[in-house]
C-alpha cells in the first residue's frame, strides 16, 4: 500500500469568538476533509514533547516518528542540509531570519515577507562584509536563511522570532546558558547589530522604505545545533523502498534529506497562501506513482495564523480542502494500487496568538479495507472522539503505515 500524508502546517486553532465560538475548521467548509474523516479514522496526536518548543521542526519530526531527544538539534541544521550546506565537525547551524525592526520593537520576523530575489541580495552582501573568519551567511527562502559558526557553543537562549511579534527587541538577545557560552552570545549579538547598520543603509531597504514597505533590516538567528544522526525512514519502514517530500519550506526539505526523501522543487510553491497548489498537487500524484511515501507539506495556514488574520487563514483551509485533499482524493482511491491518505497540522498556530502552541493536533487516517470509526468532521472537536484516541510519539507513523 502507498501512503501520502497531507500536512496543513499550523491548521489547527483555537475556539474563536467571532466564529460563533468555533474553531475555524469547525467553521471552515470542508467537505473533502469532512468525507475523509467519514471513510476513515480520527485521533489527536501530541507533537511537541515536554521540553521541547512548539516550532516546525519539532512537530514535523513527530509527526514522522523521530525520537526527539536522541536526533533533535535545531531548525539551522536541517535547513542547512535542505540548501546543500554540509556541516562539519564544530560546525553550528542556526536559523537567520531577515526581519523587519521599528525603532525598539520587532515589527515582524519575515522582513514584510521580503522575496528571494532580494533576500539573496541583502544576505549576500552580508556575507562580503561579516562572512570570514568562522561566519557564513547563506540565502534559503524568502525570509528564512542559515547562518554557520566555527566552534560555537550551542548552549544559547535564542528567541523565535515569530514568537514576539510587535515586542521590543532588545531584550530578546542572544543569552549565555553556562559560562562557556558567552563568547558565542557576543559574537551573536554582535552580528545583530552590525547587521542593522549595514542593512539600513542598503539601497534595496531604502527603495523598500520609499515605497511604503517593511525593511529587511536585521538579522535574527536562532535554533542552534549541530549535525544530527537521523536515520532515514526505510530504515524503520522496510516498506518504503523510496519516498518524496514536496514543501516550500526549507527546514521540511531537510528533514526530508535527512529521512532519505527525494526532495522535489514545485514551480510556484511559495510558502505563503499565493502558493501554487496545483502544482503542488501535480507533483505528489506523480511522485506518489513511482514511490511508495509522499510527504506533501502547505505552508500556509501557519503564515496566515502568524498574522492573526482570521479571514486569510479561513481561507487557506477551504483552498487546502478543495485543491490539495479533494483532487487528491478523487485520484488516487480510483487506483488500482491502495492509498492510505493522513491528513493532520503539525502544530496549532493560533490567529489570537499568532504563535505556535503545543496543544494536540486533530488527525485522520483514510486506509482502503479499514473500517471507519464514527466521527464524521475534520476538526479539532471532532476528532477527540476517534477511534485512535490520543497518540504519542511515533504512535501516528506505527499507525498510519501498518
Amino acid at each position: 500500500m502507498k501512503t501520502i500524508v497531507i500536512l496543513g502546517d499550523g491548521m489547527a486553532d483555537r475556539s474563536c469568538p467571532s466564529l460563533h465560538n468555533k474553531t475555524l475548521l469547525q467553521y471552515a467548509n470542508t467537505p473533502n476533509m469532512d468525507r475523509l474523516a467519514e471513510l476513515g479514522r480520527s485521533g489527536e496526536l501530541i507533537t511537541v514533547e515536554e521540553g521541547f518548543h512548539p516550532g516546525s521542526e519539532v512537530a514535523n519530526m513527530s509527526v514522522l516518528g523521530y525520537d526527539l531527544p536522541m536526533v533533535y538539534e535545531g531548525r539551522g541544521v536541517l535547513e542547512a542540509a535542505s540548501i546543500g550546506v554540509d556541516l562539519k565537525p564544530g560546525q553550528m547551524a542556526m536559523r537567520c531570519n531577515l526581519v523587519s525592526i521599528d525603532g525598539e520593537i520587532l515589527k515582524n520576523h519575515s522582513a514584510g515577507h521580503i522575496t528571494t530575489a532580494d533576500a539573496d541580495i541583502l544576505i549576500k552582501y552580508l556575507e562580503e562584509k561579516l562572512g570570514g573568519n568562522g561566519v557564513h551567511l547563506y540565502t534559503g527562502v524568502s525570509y528564512r536563511h542559515l547562518l554557520v559558526v566555527d566552534n560555537a557553543d550551542k548552549r544559547i537562549e535564542c528567541v523565535p522570532p515569530h514568537d514576539v511579534p510587535l515586542q521590543p527587541w532588545r531584550p530578546l538577545l542572544v543569552k549565555a546558558l553556562v559560562p562557556e557560552a558567552q563568547p558565542t552570545a557576543d559574537l551573536l549579538n554582535g552580528l545583530i547589530f552590525k547587521s542593522q547598520e549595514l542593512l539600513s543603509e542598503h539601497p534595496l531597504n531604502i527603495a523598500r522604505a520609499a515605497a511604503g514597505g517593511d525593511m529587511a533590516n536585521s538579522i535574527w538567528p536562532w535554533s542552534p545545533g549541530y549535525r544530527p544522526k537521523m536515520e532515514p525512514l526505510s530504515a524503520r519502514f522496510p516498506q518504503i523502498k523510496s519516498g518524496a517530500v514536496i514543501t516550500a519550506v526549507d527546514l521540511i526539505r531537510g528533514i526530508g534529506k535527512y529521512a532519505g526523501l527525494q526532495v522535489i522543487d514545485v514551480e510556484g510553491a511559495t510558502g505563503l497562501y499565493d502558493t501554487n497548489y496545483e502544482n503542488k498537487v501535480k507533483a505528489a500524484l506523480e511522485a506518489l506513482r513511482c514511490n511508495d511515501f509522499v510527504y506533501l507539506h502547505i505552508e500556509a495556514s501557519d503564515e496566515a495564523g502568524h498574522e492573526g488574520d482570521i479571514d486569510l487563514k479561513l481561507r487557506t483551509i477551504e483552498d487546502l480542502d478543495s485543491r490539495v485533499v479533494g483532487p487528491i482524493m478523487n485520484q488516487v482511491m480510483s487506483w488500482d494500487e491502495p492509498v492510505a491518505i493522513a491528513v493532520l497540522p503539525d502544530h496549532p498556530t493560533p490567529c489570537d496568538i499568532r504563535t505556535h502552541t503545543a496543544d494536540a493536533v486533530p488527525f485522520v487516517i483514510y486506509k482502503p479495507g479499514v473500517d471507519p470509526d464514527t466521527v464524521t468532521q475534520y476538526n479539532e472537536i471532532a476528532a477527540k472522539q476517534g477511534a485512535y484516541g490520543v497518540l504519542r510519539k511515533d504512535q501516528f507513523i506505527n499507525e498510519l503505515m501498518l
